[in-house]
């Protein structure tokens, strides 16, 4: 859910103010021939894609339906004395509990690009994530030649078993923990992985 309110100023348009609600929830998801329940964002793998321009503030509701602490990292994202929208769990911030909600509150300040974004506690950055990107200003070019299309891409790893229980057993062990059973390119195997043939995206470039 996304809702944006644009600024204005006397000296002409500000950047927008864009809404998001992210809710961390459990879902059923299918990859490699197996379902399991995994935490979501909205019921997404990958998450729901964040589209803003430089210069827009990004007001971005967290709320946690699951068992799990939560908190969500903006990968790249310069966090210019706001440091508590941050995201790492204990350091710029408490975890998100069961059943409570954390707005992060931040300014995009001199950047443009594709980015991400990623729960930055334990494991759960293996199914909570999803791209962010920063579009120029207003009337503004793009440093390059602009685009015919975006297609965003953002790989990722599927695990058959549960993410945190792998880390536990490796913490318990002191062994590394064991590899993902299929690398993802946007939340799909790819055909060469066992029950994979259709889960596959085709771009023509």
């Amino acid at each position: 859910m996304v809702a944006i309110t644009l600024v204005l100023s006397v000296y002409g348009v500000a950047g927008a103010t864009r809404n998001y609600e992210f809710n961390i929830q459990l879902q059923n998801v299918t990859r490699l021939c197996h379902t399991k329940s995994m935490v979501t964002v909205n019921g997404k793998f990958p998450g729901p894609r964040i589209v803003a321009r430089e210069g827009d503030r990004l007001l971005i509701k967290v709320t946690n339906h699951v068992s799990n602490n939560i908190t969500i990292h903006w990968h790249g994202i310069r966090q210019l004395r706001n440091g508590w929208a941050d995201g790492p769990a204990y350091i710029t911030q408490c975890p998100i509990q069961t059943g409570q909600s954390y707005v992060y509150n931040y300014t995009v300040v001199g950047q443009r690009g594709t980015l991400f974004w990623h729960a930055h506690i334990s494991w759960l950055r293996a199914s909570v994530y999803g791209p962010l990107i920063i579009l120029p200003k207003l009337h503004v070019p793009y440093p390059f030649t602009k685009p015919y299309k975006e297609v965003p891409i953002i790989f990722g790893e599927w695990f058959n078993t549960d993410p945190e229980a792998i880390i536990a057993q490796a913490t318990q062990t002191g062994g590394g923990p064991n590899v993902s059973d299929a690398y993802t390119f946007n939340g799909l195997p790819g055909p060469l992985y066992n029950c994979s043939a259709k889960g596959i995206s085709q771009f023509v470039i």
